[in-house]
């Protein structure tokens, strides 16, 4: 799993769309956006056995200004993540996305990676498209983009 994530994390310092990029001390790859108004994180972890990617972030009114532009524009997240998936490259199925209040207290959209485990034939590949599909989708919408009170 070390080795995954630091793979993932040089893809994710090399395309450049993120604040900061780095792997906590619980083994989460976390991307801190780089334009949003208010602290998020794009990640990759596991959790419940399961590979993840999702966007987080503590701030509700963050949150809100996400739901407030997929309700305004009509557009599915599944739909945006997908149309970002396929300008990676990536040629598997679409991600459900959940999106719910995290345990911690944490706004968060995520999406199983559709991968069995980090061992897995283009594991790396696959997890940095939906990392950067992720970022590419939720970059242009709400407050992410860092273009808050117009």
């Amino acid at each position: 799993m070390d080795e995954f994530l630091a793979a993932i994390k040089s893809n994710a310092e090399k395309a450049g769309v993120f604040k900061d990029v780095k792997i906590n001390s619980l083994g989460v790859l976390q991307c801190a956006a780089k334009d949003a108004a208010e602290p998020a994180w794009y990640r990759i972890d596991r959790t419940d056995g399961k590979l993840n990617v999702s966007l987080v972030t503590a701030n509700r009114w963050l949150s809100e200004s996400i739901e407030a532009d997929l309700m305004h524009y009509g557009d599915p997240i599944e739909e945006l993540i997908e149309e970002e998936l396929i300008e990676q490259g990536y040629k598997g199925k679409a991600l459900p996305v959940q999106h719910y209040r995290s345990d911690d207290m944490l706004y968060t959209f995520r999406s199983p990676l559709p991968i069995k485990g980090p061992d897995d034939k283009n594991a790396v590949q696959i997890a940095t498209q939906c990392l950067l599909a992720y970022e590419a989708a939720f970059r242009e919408l709400g407050d992410m983009g860092g273009e808050g009170d117009e």
